[in-house]
């Protein structure tokens, strides 16, 4: 029995104290109440502060998390804080008008329009820089901010929520879809105003659009959700009981020598009654992804990827397997910082074997054991049963 104490309160523990550090983030970050997008990440063990190019960064889909977690927290004046910013981010961007939403906003109260993109000053260079990607469109953060808004739209009854969701959903649908195949592209890369087409198709993506476009429910959305769904079909390896990461650029399927663990268990969250077959990604989770107390973002096995162990303890509790969570839940209660929020990894990096961006000419998308705002959100979910992708909570 003691054995099972530990980590039953641990998880007793654990989502109060994470939602009281998402409030308590969002009422240091704009204590009048408007709306704003928090820093997703705080400094690490032993730094005074972020690097330069990610201080005034809020990534979409770190707040979009937060606003969600913030719901099922019941804290819906916060989490409409946020969801606000989204709304004012859609119609007000500095160079588009297609209702999309970008990868990262300028930490803090949104006052400014158009919405404020981060960046920082380069003293070396004299000159204000921004990066690529922030400046981009993933076809999967305009889903998971949709999602976001969805959960708004039914916590709170306001219409607007709704309506900024299917403008998103909208934008998916002219922008990525793939041409004569199921699925949609990867979304925009570059700076304004000439962005170029990510070609590749993501099945992360694709999953995060089947639940957008079945929870928004018209018909154009759901032929979407259907579209989407055909690529995770095709994705999932029946012989080794894998999803795949996606397709190449030449939108040709990717192999199973390389995965990612948000792809192993995401399906199961977001898809409603997946087939039995999908229940064999859990073993390849644990075959090639697992770590000591947890799971690593990518299968070289360098370090603890909290925010994923934070996804694992999650989809094991939907699938009523408390036996397996309850450990993980026990980890990620030993990763909070002094802030209240939980670091991205456990060891000092974590590698995920993913390029930022195509201009990348290497592997340079890494974890540091920074407080992330992507992981907290994720562990009060984990902890309170509550699954994104659906809305719903633990039955």
């Amino acid at each position: 029995m003691l054995g099972l104490s530990v980590p039953t309160r641990a998880a007793d523990d654990l989502g109060p104290g994470l939602c009281r550090a998402l409030s308590a983030a969002v009422e240091r970050t704009a204590p009048g109440g408007e709306p704003v997008f928090l820093a997703s990440y705080g400094p690490g063990p032993g730094e005074r502060e972020v690097p330069l190019p990610l201080r005034s960064t809020a990534f979409a889909y770190d707040n979009a998390l937060a606003a969600t977690a913030l719901t099922a927290c019941g804290d819906l004046r916060r989490a409409r804080q946020i969801g606000e910013a989204f709304l004012v981010a859609i119609a007000h961007d500095r160079t588009f008008t297609d209702g999309r939403v970008r990868n990262a906003y300028r930490a803090g109260p949104v006052r400014d329009r158009p919405v404020l993109l981060p960046g920082w000053w380069d003293a070396a260079a004299k000159r204000w820089s921004e990066d690529r990607y922030q400046d981009g469109t993933a076809t999967g953060n305009v889903a998971w901010v949709g999602l976001a808004l969805v959960t708004l739209r039914d916590a709170t009854g306001d219409a607007r929520f709704g309506a900024g969701a299917a403008r998103l959903a909208g934008w998916i649908r002219a922008r990525t879809a793939r041409s004569g195949a199921p699925g949609f592209t990867g979304g925009l890369d570059g700076y304004d105003p000439e962005q170029v087409p990510l070609t590749w198709a993501s099945t992360e993506h694709n999953l995060d659009i089947v639940a957008l476009g079945n929870r928004l429910g018209t018909q154009a959305d759901r032929a979407m959700a259907a579209s989407a769904r055909g690529f995770l079909d095709a994705a999932f390896d029946g012989r080794a009981g894998c999803f795949r990461m996606g397709t190449d650029p030449q939108g040709t399927m990717r192999g199973i020598e390389a995965l990612a663990l948000d792809t192993q268990f995401w399906p199961l969250l977001g898809v409603a009654d997946p087939p039995q077959a999908w229940r064999r990604a859990l073993a390849c989770a644990n075959a090639r992804l697992r770590v000591p107390g947890g799971f690593d973002f990518n299968d070289d096995r360098d370090g603890l990827w909290v925010e994923g162990t934070a996804q694992a303890a999650l989809t094991y509790r939907w699938v009523k397997d408390e036996a397996a969570a309850r450990p993980l839940l026990a980890t990620l209660a030993g990763q909070r910082a002094p802030s209240g929020w939980l670091y991205a990894t456990r060891e000092a990096r974590v590698t995920t074997g993913l390029r930022i961006g195509p201009a990348s000419t290497q592997d340079d998308f890494f974890y540091f054991r920074r407080p992330h705002l992507g992981a907290t959100a994720w562990g009060a979910l984990a902890a309170l049963g509550h699954n994104p992708f659906t809305g719903a909570g633990l039955r």
